[in-house]
Order: C-alpha cells, then sequence, then structure tokens
C-alpha cells in the first residue's frame, strides 16, 4: 500500500481544507420525507423524464439524477430533458454524468475526446476539462462524476481510464482537470477515494481487496474539488472489515479528518457487484450515509423505492440518523450553491 503524501500512521493535523463549505449549524428544518431523499442520486432510463421520476423531483425526495447514454440523443434533446429535470426539481436538481474523456462520455458530443490516458500535460488536463465542463453545462449538466485520480498499474481495471504515470504526475494532471472544470462553470469530482488505480477488476463487475494511493486525492482537495467519490473496494490496510464507501476508517478519518476534506461524498453506484456481494442496495445506503457519505448513487431504475422506504423508516425512528441526513443534505446542497 502506497499513502504516500498522506503521513504515517495514528493521528495528524489535517492539511489545509477546501474551499467548499462545512453544512450550516443551523440550517433550515426540512421536512422529514424529504431529508429522507435528500442523500439520492437516482436514474431513469430513456430520453424523457418519466412521470414517477417527475414526481420525486417535484416533491425533494432526491437530490438529483444521473445521465446515461439512453437518457442523451442529442443537443437539443438533451436541453429539453435537463430543463425538465430543473423544471421538476424546482431549479435544485443535481444533473450528473460521467464524462471523464475518449470511450468514457455520456455525452458523446461535448469534449473531451481524448482519454484521460492521453492528457499527458497539466495544459492540456486542464483545456481537456475546461472545454467539457462548458459544453456540458450548456445542456444543463452542473455536476461531472470526473475526474479520475486512481494511479493506474499497467494491465489494471483503471488503465484506460487514469492519467499517466506515477501518482506525483496523476496529482499534478488531477488537480489541473479540477481547476479546468471549475473554470468551465460545473462541480468536479475526484474519484474513486482512495485509489482503484492497483486494482485488476473494476467493483462493478466482482469484489476487489486492493491498495490506496491518496497523494492525487490529497492534491485535488487541496484545489478545492467539491465532490469525491467512495470507491467499493476493501482496503485491508486501512479497514480489513468494511468497503471504502461503508468506512467510518476510511470516509470520517482519512478523508475528513487528515485530509481535511470538507465537500460533499458521493458514492460509486450502490449496484456494483461488489456491494450487491455484501448486501442489498438499501442496507449499503445506510451503511454508506451512516459512514459519512452524502449521497448515495442508483444506477439501476428499480433501486429507488427500497432505498427511500428504508431511510425514510430510520429517519423517523433514530435521531442520529436523522442528524446525519441533515449533515448530508447541508453538505449535497453547497455543491453548486443550491439553497
Amino acid at each position: 500500500m502506497s499513502l504516500a503524501g498522506c503521513g504515517g500512521g495514528g493521528a495528524s493535523t489535517p492539511e489545509r481544507t477546501t474551499g467548499t463549505a462545512a453544512p450550516r449549524a443551523h440550517a433550515p428544518a426540512v421536512p422529514l420525507r424529504q431529508l429522507a431523499g435528500a442523500p439520492i442520486v437516482l436514474s431513469f432510463a430513456g430520453p424523457t423524464l418519466p412521470a414517477y421520476a417527475r414526481d420525486i423531483l417535484r416533491q425533494g425526495r432526491a437530490s438529483g439524477v444521473i445521465l446515461f447514454g439512453d437518457n442523451v440523443r442529442s443537443p437539443r434533446q438533451l436541453r429539453g430533458l435537463t430543463r425538465s429535470i430543473q423544471r421538476a426539481a424546482h431549479g435544485r436538481a443535481l444533473i450528473c454524468v460521467d464524462q471523464e474523456g475518449g470511450p468514457v462520455r455520456i455525452v458523446p458530443f461535448a469534449a473531451p475526446a481524448r482519454a484521460p490516458s492521453q492528457q499527458g500535460t497539466p495544459a492540456l488536463a486542464y483545456a481537456s476539462a475546461r472545454a467539457a465542463a462548458h459544453q456540458v453545462r450548456r445542456e444543463g449538466i452542473d455536476v461531472v462524476l470526473a475526474p479520475v485520480l486512481d494511479t493506474a498499474r499497467p494491465g489494471g481495471a483503471m488503465a484506460g481510464r487514469a492519467y499517466p504515470g506515477d501518482a506525483a504526475q496523476v496529482a499534478r494532471l488531477g488537480t489541473a482537470a479540477v481547476r479546468g472544470y471549475r473554470a468551465g462553470g460545473v462541480a468536479a469530482t475526484a474519484k474513486h477515494f482512495p485509489g482503484l488505480g492497483a486494482a485488476a477488476r473494476n467493483t462493478d463487475d466482482a469484489p476487489v481487496t486492493t491498495t490506496a494511493e491518496v497523494a492525487p486525492f490529497r492534491a485535488a482537495i487541496r484545489a478545492g474539488v467539491p465532490l469525491v467519490m467512495a470507491s467499493h473496494a476493501l482496503y485491508p490496510a486501512l479497514d480489513p472489515d468494511h468497503i471504502a464507501s461503508q468506512s467510518p476508517t476510511i470516509l470520517g478519518g482519512l478523508l475528513r479528518r487528515r485530509l481535511g476534506f470538507r465537500g460533499a461524498v458521493i458514492t460509486d453506484s450502490l449496484e456494483a457487484r461488489a456491494v450487491l456481494g455484501r448486501s442489498s442496495v438499501a442496507t449499503a445506503a445506510v451503511r454508506s450515509l451512516r459512514a459519512g457519505a452524502d449521497l448515495v448513487l442508483l444506477t439501476g431504475p428499480g433501486s429507488y423505492p427500497s432505498v427511500y422506504r428504508r431511510l425514510l423508516a430510520l429517519a423517523r425512528r433514530s435521531p442520529a440518523f436523522r442528524a446525519r441526513l441533515r449533515d448530508a443534505y447541508a453538505r449535497a446542497r453547497t455543491i453548486i450553491g443550491r439553497p
């Protein structure tokens, strides 16, 4: 395992924190039915907003949506879709896409055409991110689930999706990308914390046990990245019992306290095989939120009802869980300045 740039074992002084605001101490009261949905980022099928998703957004029972390839057909269609999402959500929805570059582009008519592995200089990484941000923002998207900050090994699962070079080089390129996304007006997401680059397989496809590489994430936090996506891999040297997205040690101890991150933590897809091998999606959502995640990513359209019901039931009976949801709600609202 490499914790290059992360410091030694034991307690350490937190790094300079990101400029993203911490949860407000006295956030306005949020109805419980909305509070239970506030951590959820949902998905739906097709190029138009289904009635059920419109109702969820209208009632404030989700923070936003993630779009996939079947949601995107043309610039005109996409602009219409994102406008309908925001109308339903009263202008408060987070609209997210994977727009890493190269083949991983949900919006195929937007930058970056080059994959991160082909963006070998900070100037190119910055320009690629800035162009992508301008173009997807024009279509109504405000959160990009990029950059990938995994330090990839040859032949590893992230080799085609990560920036080239060692951890120091990935840190430089990733920091440039974070600044480029900000300049283009979208919120960037550093992923997959605390690093998936040493993994031979993707957690979407199988349970993964691997080692961490934190230095690129430390650099992105210093650059003010507003979101960090938590990996679903197991990191025995950090926490032998919990995958990262469900680990208080990794999310609370390492990411929050040691690295000083004050933005929003979003999980990778809760439908990943690495998650479903341990629990249902609803149980995983609860575990992630209790561990310190603020947003849970649902990529299967059928997952929402069970997750929402579980969060609502727990919020009704547990003051501690309600407090956790209030913190998550406040962080999610600061991502792009939504009240």
